[in-house]
């Protein structure tokens, strides 16, 4: 039988160079999405190195996102696209393409212009640029902490500055509790369908992700006992009130459950509500029901403006110092010119009144996407970004990914957000607010309707 094997540099680090060639030769498309690395033992031996050096190059490969170990099969490759989509940024979009792959705030004249007249503001203001020049506490200015305090407890999410930590974004957020809480090896976990950011923090630390099932209800709390009976993780990660991708929303049922498990099996509960919604279409936050053990992630990307990178991470006050160490140890601190400028944009009132754009707007966009897809089964939440589309029968995720694509449209398969090694649904979610206008939006979904009326190609090519 013929396995893969890769010629690698005669100098340098071994495993490196290993994990440099299985990128390479995936992106080569020599090593296909879903094929199986060859066993470690039989590559070593190929490649005379030791058996730790294979192991060591897949576990890298791995942290990479290249490939997944599945416990007893193998070492399975990504693919390109899984592996590709949390790495793309807005501003590799073609203009011609209408892009609804990313969770973006709708676009609006008024963040460049709110960040000129931030910064205008702090021009004429002398204490505030020595401020900004200046190293400031690891939890952030105690003004910044207020300003965003009474701006979250306005928002519906009651804080006390104390409790808060100035961070940059949410995914920051993520990365730091994960630290906080967990060590190389522990067990996270998190709905099967979950955020890839918080997929991507955890194999950077060697976490070892469990999936729990979800419904329309959200994370089965069921079936999380039950994984709790055989060995409790030491967190578990959930969006409560929109989960990424699927939007369901955990019922209030279930929040209570949720709590009790944590409490019982004494876990911690890592909260992400960076998806902000309208107190109507939001539960009893679970920093609420259980402050002592429950993390909240709170930014202001998906309000303000994501490039500022500021966050908020509410904290309970036994790992306060826990936290800014690891603060310390990264970064310091957040640069406070962010966040004065993030300071200044709420405190003038022009937040509050984006805000209230970007919720009608937002409501708009997902009103125009149910009349399109309405007899699709299509599932969201009226002013939440994206939209969740489990595909008619015969229809293929990639097949039809591949087939927008080349009509200048962009949306993501389920795979990037798959916790563990159960296949992905055939299922794809479109980001609404992403779309440079409605108009674009409409013709994104029109063509999208157009290929999911056609009849389905065979697969069949020979006999």
């Amino acid at each position: 039988m013929t396995i893969w094997i890769p010629q690698l540099p005669a100098s340098g680090v071994r495993y490196r160079a290993l994990a440099d060639a299985i990128g390479d030769a995936i992106a080569s498309g020599e090593l296909d999405e879903g094929m199986r690395l060859p066993p470690q033992r039989r590559l070593a031996d190929a490649l005379h190195v030791t058996v730790g050096t294979v192991t060591r190059a897949y576990a890298e490969a791995e942290r990479r996102g290249l490939v997944e170990a599945r416990v007893g099969s193998g070492t399975y490759v990504r693919g390109r696209q899984t592996t590709a989509t949390f790495r793309q940024v807005a501003g590799q979009a073609d203009a011609a393409c209408v892009d609804l792959s990313l969770s973006l705030p709708p676009p609006h004249p008024d963040r460049p212009r709110g960040l000129g007249e931030a910064l205008e503001s702090i021009r004429h203001d002398p204490s505030a640029l020595v401020q900004a020049v200046d190293y400031q506490p690891e939890q952030g200015m105690f003004r910044h902490r207020e300003t965003l305090a009474r701006w979250m407890t306005g928002l519906g999410l009651p804080v006390e500055s104390e409790e808060l930590m100035v961070t940059q974004g949410g995914q920051h957020g993520i990365s730091l509790a994960l630290q906080a809480l967990a060590q190389p090896g522990e067990r996270v976990a998190a709905s099967a369908l979950t955020y890839p950011g918080l997929i991507a923090a955890a194999q950077q630390l060697y976490l070892k992700p469990l999936r729990v099932p979800l419904d329309e209800e959200g994370m089965n709390i069921e079936a999380l006992a039950r994984l709790c009976a055989q060995q409790a993780p030491r967190l578990v990660y959930v969006t409560p009130d929109l989960n990424n991708p699927t939007g369901a929303c955990l019922s209030e049922e279930r929040r209570q459950a949720l709590v009790a498990l944590a409490r019982q099996h004494d876990f911690w509960i890592v909260e992400d509500g960076v998806q902000y919604l309208p107190a109507e279409e939001r539960g009893t936050p679970l920093y609420r029901l259980a402050p002592e053990r429950t993390l909240y992630l709170f930014s202001t990307s998906k309000i303000i403006a994501g490039g500022l990178r500021i966050g908020m991470l509410r904290m309970p006050p036994s790992i306060v110092e826990r936290l800014g160490a690891l603060q310390r140890a990264q970064s310091w601190m957040v640069p406070p010119l962010m966040a004065e400028v993030v300071c200044r944009w709420i405190e003038s009132g022009a937040a509050e009144r984006l805000l209230d754009w970007q919720l009608g707007e937002v409501a708009a966009r997902q009103a125009l996407a149910q009349r399109y897809l309405a007899s699709y089964g299509v599932r969201g939440r009226s002013h939440g970004f994206h939209l969740w589309l489990p595909l008619p029968h015969g229809v293929r995720a990639a097949a039809l990914i591949q087939q927008l694509e080349q009509r200048q449209v962009r949306v993501t398969s389920a795979e990037p957000f798959c916790v563990g090694s159960e296949p992905a649904p055939q299922a794809i979610r479109l980001c609404v607010s992403a779309a440079t206008n409605r108009d674009a939006l409409a013709r994104a979904l029109d063509t999208l309707v157009t290929l999911l009326q056609a009849p389905p190609t065979s697969p069949w090519r020979t006999l």
